[in-house]
């Protein structure tokens, strides 16, 4: 019967999938032996691989606007402090976060100063210069960004 032949494919095709993934149990019980040399460097490449997934993971460049750039923020980064323009609802966690996506670098802490609008006037007419947020973050001693 050649109506049914498709059926009898697809029960083959699940056993040999069923054998390919016997076999990768095998080679990764030979990987990790019993010896102290081969358990060593097992755990490196499982520290190595968990390590590339949470770098790569959970950064966003939409924190972020720009690097403030004045005299202050000059001679704050002799002090391993960076100063940047982000958007007034991101909290602490996430701008750490980008920022070490971003630039590569480890960040000790982060210091969120929000700046409110002021009052202008351009002779009659009267308005507010936009609010905005600034975050001083502080890296890794001997690490550095450049942006200046």
């Amino acid at each position: 019967m050649a109506l049914f032949d498709f059926l009898k494919r697809k029960k083959e095709t699940a056993a040999s999938k069923k054998s390919v993934e016997n076999k990768t149990d095998k080679v990764l019980a030979k990987k990790i032996s019993p010896a102290k040399d081969t358990k060593i460097e097992a755990t490196k490449e499982i520290k190595l691989k968990s390590t590339k997934i949470k770098a790569a993971k959970g950064f966003s460049y939409n924190v972020v606007k720009e690097p403030h750039i004045s005299e202050k923020a000059t001679y704050l980064a002799k002090d391993n402090k960076y100063i940047f323009k982000v958007y007034n609802n991101t909290n602490k966690p996430e701008i750490k976060k980008s920022i070490e996506g971003i630039h590569g670098v480890n960040v000790l802490s982060v210091n969120i100063i929000k700046i409110a609008g002021k009052k202008r006037r351009l002779g009659k007419i009267e308005g507010f210069k936009k609010g905005h947020a600034k975050a001083i973050v502080t890296i890794k001693e001997g690490q550095k960004i450049e942006i200046f």
